[in-house]
């Protein structure tokens, strides 16, 4: 598989790691341990997701692993709008901006894939 530091799909989600941390840091002291470590983990699973799977000798299972990747981000999308709802974040525009090209490129991604299997 590909050195997945080079997948611009890694790169992006790692990119939005930091930005998540950013936002998040300014939740309530009482979200601490709630919602911020929900948040925090989902992030951290997609370009994670995308490292392991990468790492593997299939393309079946790099396939399984982007999929979880995509499942993180939809949860991540989740846990932000719960966050916004509530009132803790006044504007997830630039990071909805973000899920949103990651999400087209983890699916053109396993797109590609699948033809070559």
């Amino acid at each position: 598989m590909a050195n997945y530091k080079e997948l611009n799909v890694w790169q992006k989600s790692m990119d939005l790691v930091v930005d998540v941390y950013i936002t998040i840091d300014s939740l309530p002291q009482v979200e601490r341990f709630a919602l911020l470590d929900q948040i925090r983990r989902w992030s951290v699973s997609i370009p994670s997701n995308i490292a392991e799977g990468a790492g593997r000798n299939h393309k079946k299972e790099f396939i399984q692993f982007l999929s979880i990747s995509l499942g993180s981000l939809y949860e991540l999308q989740t846990q932000l709008e719960i966050a916004k709802r509530v009132g803790y974040i006044s504007n997830i525009f630039v990071l909805d901006n973000k899920t949103l090209e990651i999400e087209k490129m983890l699916n053109a991604l396993i797109t590609s894939i699948k033809k070559t299997i």
